[in-house]
């Protein structure tokens, strides 16, 4: 794995960390604003949806740039953010800085994740991807306790300071080790027209819904775990950081295990990842009153919801090959959409007197909607593979090419001279021309 790769993925972390933080510090910075606490909570909404607007705002407009320059620029502009947040002397100030640094925080990981999967092999893209999602999964286990950690100590504004020093790091790393790339030309000019062609498939689209019902399954009752733990499970308030550490320390075996796995069985890995997280938690309904089932479930979920994200983004870039800046906008987007709808449809139950238990039923509910998705896609994709014919050398003889299975894998015949390899979830179909 190039060096390059981790860069980037340290970037991810203090992007991570500055979109999460805000969970730990947010009643210190309520009354030192003096706003309340669902004023301050806005603060978090705003970041997620600039992440779900900026995504492919950004890449559409950064497309005919270089990347590199683009990265540099884009981190920059989210490390002022953060200084900003540091000094804002307002609500209206902090706001706007969260809102700059969203954007921001869209792009970067839209761009970085497209040249991330462009240092490496088709065929480990999914490791690629996974280390920068193991970014975001760090910045859950040690950015989000240590800012709150140090909103406590040393005020909140420490924390925006800690994220600006680590953007500052990044910052380094990527004019240092990412490679520069010249502005393609001629037929690869990137064309903005050309790339937004990817929406018209089929498979485009059912990968969002797949990825965006993923994380709405996920932060439904992670946003509500907290109060879960404390007036379901019966445990202390001093023992939540330690269950959202277990969960984060979950998220980054995930992460592990799913690039390991992911680019030999990318609808496996989806497939089996979403279910099992649909599984976990119904049972954390069915035994939110045990306190040990409560933690230990915690822990799997963080597992089993992060084991699928390096899939979900090698699944995007591998359906939209023509368009891979766009390809990192859209899962970008389609995971902060899950992360807003999640939450609110978990509020919705709440606020419905149904009590934190059914929240981890509208959450399974969600992941098993996340499952039904992904397997019209594979479906559509084993028919898509079964029906495509393939001319022989003399132009004359076509040949069928045969779906393999829930990995995904396709056989294609292959002939005289050209033989085009597709897609890094293991994909391969060969096209060859007399």
């Amino acid at each position: 794995m190039p060096l390059a790769v981790y860069v980037l993925g340290l970037s991810v972390f203090a992007l991570g960390t500055s979109e999460f933080m805000l969970s730990g510090i947010l009643q210190p910075l309520a009354r030192d604003m003096g706003v309340t606490i669902p004023q301050a909570g806005l603060l978090v909404s705003a970041f997620a949806i600039g992440m779900v607007v900026g995504a492919p705002v950004l890449a559409g407009a950064t497309l005919q740039l270089p990347r590199r320059t683009t990265l540099i620029a884009l981190l920059t502009v989210f490390g002022l953010g953060q200084v900003a947040g540091a000094v804002a002397p307002s609500y209206g100030v902090l706001f706007v800085s969260r809102v700059v640094s969203a954007l921001a925080c869209a792009g970067f990981w839209a761009v970085g994740a497209a040249v991330a999967v462009s240092l490496v092999p088709v065929t480990a893209r999914a490791r690629a991807m996974a280390v920068m999602v193991g970014g975001l999964s760090i910045a859950n286990i040690a950015g989000v306790p240590a800012g709150a950690l140090l909103g406590q100590h040393a005020g909140w504004r420490s924390a925006f300071w800690a994220v600006a020093a680590l953007s500052a790091i990044g910052l380094v790393g990527v004019i240092a080790l990412v490679p520069r790339t010249a502005v393609p030309t001629g037929d690869e000019r990137p064309v903005l027209r050309r790339e937004l062609s990817i929406y018209r498939d089929k498979q485009v689209w059912l990968a969002l819904i797949g990825t965006a019902l993923n994380g709405a399954a996920v932060f439904a009752l992670f946003s509500y775990l907290a109060p879960l733990l404390t007036d379901t499970a019966g445990l202390a308030e001093g023992s939540v950081p330690t269950v959202l550490a277990l969960f984060g320390v979950g998220a980054l075996i995930g992460t592990f295990v799913g690039g390991r796995v992911a680019d030999a069985h990318p609808f496996g890995t989806i497939i089996g990842g979403i279910g099992a997280s649909a599984t976990v938690l119904a049972l954390l309904a069915l035994t939110a009153q045990n306190s040990v089932a409560a933690i230990t479930l915690s822990l799997l979920l963080g597992v089993t919801a992060f084991a699928t994200a390096p899939a979900l983004n090698a699944r995007m870039f591998n359906v939209a090959t023509a368009a891979p800046t766009l390809a990192g906008a859209t899962t970008t987007s389609a995971f902060n959409l899950g992360n807003t709808i999640g939450p609110w449809l978990g509020g919705l139950v709440i606020s419905a007197g149904w009590g934190y238990p059914a929240v981890a039923w509208t959450a399974s509910a969600l992941a098993a909607l996340g499952v039904a998705t992904t397997l019209v896609a594979l479906r559509l994709h084993r028919t898509k593979s079964t029906s495509r014919l393939v001319a022989s050398s003399a132009g004359t003889q076509l040949t069928t090419a045969r779906g393999a299975g829930t990995a995904g894998t396709v056989e294609a015949a292959h002939t005289a001279e050209t033989a085009r390899t597709a897609q890094a979830a293991g994909t391969v179909e060969a096209s060859d021309r007399s």
